[in-house]
């Protein structure tokens, strides 16, 4: 079988890549208002299911975790806590869920059309950063009504968490996609491995019960260092930090977490960009034989 485009060496050509992507940037501004529009065509609410939809999980883990299991008692302003940690969550999986079936999801273009494949990806990454930055007046609207504000000195961790998600999202969005073009079971894979991830990330708990649980036993603390591997782990700590005003207060600085985040962050930030020429390189070697399996 004739592959439409031959394989390209894996150590070169990410730079030429990355040139032609800056030439179709405008073709690159048009596929991010597609999937804005395409998300929530013939929606009643259209784009307001994009704070709907962050507001619903709020109200559900603040009943199900602040009230029941009554983590909203001990953690102040639980609510902005807890949304904080939802906001990144909530980019990151739109990231990765949408890039999954971005090849997929556009084959008729795929098999037609000449252009960089990795638009497709990325349009869905910058479709999830305009609807992160739409969720973000939602925080906005929960400081004006508690009337409470982040410190302003931790607040050089939003952009740093913020380059750092994008770039490993990005990575591993551009991964799946090409993945899943040969196996489409990896949409489903991808479901059922963020829901998992989810919880493996401090959002709807603290950080400190995962610390107190592995480290009596000095046999699991490998465990909890492992657990502060994870990239999400760090990210969300970073927007808690940054974003959550009651960690200002006595009761919420036993929540923050004491570590060098600036740090962590800058060594992701170093690790993702290694990840994304990574994944990209996969993804081009990938790419000459989408449109026979499409």
């Amino acid at each position: 079988m004739e592959k439409v485009n031959q394989a390209t060496p894996f150590w070169r050509g990410f730079g030429p890549t990355a040139v032609e992507i800056w030439q179709y940037r405008e073709l690159l501004g048009q596929l991010v208002r597609k999937e804005l529009k395409v998300k929530y065509k013939d929606s009643l609410l259209g784009f307001f299911w994009t704070l709907l939809r962050p507001l619903l999980y709020l109200l559900v883990y603040s009943v199900a975790i602040g009230v029941f299991l009554g983590s909203g008692r001990v953690i102040p302003q639980f609510g902005i806590y807890l949304f904080t940690g939802l906001l990144a969550w909530t980019l990151f999986t739109d990231i990765v869920g949408g890039c999954t079936g971005s090849i997929v999801g556009n084959a008729g273009l795929v098999k037609k059309v000449y252009f960089p494949r990795e638009l497709f990806p990325l349009a869905v990454v910058g479709a999830g950063v305009v609807n992160f930055l739409l969720q973000a007046v939602i925080l906005i609207a929960a400081y004006l009504f508690t009337w409470t504000w982040p410190s302003p000195s931790n607040l050089l961790l939003v952009p740093l968490a913020l380059t750092a998600l994008v770039l490993f999202a990005t990575g591993l969005g551009l991964l799946l996609a090409a993945g899943n073009v040969f196996l489409r079971d990896i949409t489903y894979l991808v479901e059922v491995g963020l829901l998992l991830w989810f919880w493996m990330t401090p959002i709807v708990y603290d950080w400190t019960k995962v610390q107190t649980t592995l480290t009596e036993d000095n046999s699991l603390t490998a465990l909890f260092h492992l657990y502060l591997a994870n990239p999400m782990a760090n990210i969300v700590l970073a927007f808690q930090r940054a974003l959550w005003p009651g960690g200002m207060t006595e009761k919420g600085q036993a929540f923050y977490y004491d570590g060098n985040l600036y740090l962590r962050l800058g060594v992701l930030i170093v690790v993702g960009m290694a990840f994304v020429w990574f994944a990209q390189r996969i993804f081009a070697r990938s790419q000459g034989n989408f449109a026979q399996e499409l």
